[in-house]
């Protein structure tokens, strides 16, 4: 075959190369860390799939890794939904990363069948624009029902899990988060295609890689939900 010929099948949109990040189906929402981005496929938080995020110990920096995103989707009227965060999150600290807080909403559910029920509707609904979730469960039954769920909805699904956790097979994308001196330094584990990178140090406190948002402060949108009914 002619080298012009295959250039014409290697550029062709439906041909991956091994060594290339696999296509999206969904535009991925940027992770506002250049550095990040570069690394995922479709240049972000995969849309419609499981993200996996796995922290030495809580509170690392794992929110803040995703505050440039969530800022960008509640900017754009999408709903970003917090399930069972381990503190209750501090509304003008939201505000400083550019959330718009009236598109926030927090769910703390007090059994695990709930916590999942709740997180699969958020996903199924095509105002939801993300939802993260702190679990250690690995019941591959209602992971996968997360994931046809994200599948539906396009949004982001983000589980925020201990390192010690068992790995999510279904997770299209896992990271591990860890600290070293005064960067995160950011794992990735698994992702579509292209094998597994170096590791990338951030300074989630420094400038972040998009313009920032304006610093709005409505009153935070909290819903503690009782028993749901399935």
């Amino acid at each position: 075959m002619a080298a012009s010929s295959l250039d014409t099948v290697f550029n062709h949109p439906a041909i991956w190369r091994g060594s290339d990040c696999a296509r999206v189906a969904l535009p991925s929402v940027p992770t506002g860390y250049a550095e990040l981005d570069t690394l995922l496929p479709g240049s972000g938080w995969p849309a419609g799939a499981l993200t996996e995020i796995c922290g030495e110990r809580s509170g690392i920096g794992e929110l803040q890794l995703v505050m440039p995103a969530a800022a960008r989707l509640s900017h754009a009227g999408h709903w970003v939904i917090m399930i069972t965060p381990p503190h209750i999150p501090y509304a003008p600290a939201l505000a400083a990363h550019g959330i718009q807080l009236s598109r926030l909403m927090l769910v703390r559910p007090e059994a695990d069948e709930e916590k999942f029920w709740a997180c699969e509707q958020a996903l199924r609904s095509a105002c939801c624009g993300a939802v993260l979730m702190w679990t250690d469960h690995s019941r591959e039954r209602s992971i996968r029902r997360l994931q046809l769920a994200a599948e539906r909805g396009g949004a982001l699904a983000i589980l925020f899990r201990s390192s010690r956790a068992i790995p999510l097979v279904t997770a299209a994308l896992r990271l591990h988060i860890g600290k070293s001196d005064n960067s995160t330094i950011v794992r990735i584990l698994k992702r579509r295609g292209g094998g597994i990178p170096a590791p990338v140090a951030l300074d989630l406190h420094g400038k972040l890689a998009e313009d920032d948002f304006p610093m709005r402060c409505p009153a935070l949108a909290c819903v503690f939900s009782s028993a749901a009914t399935h």
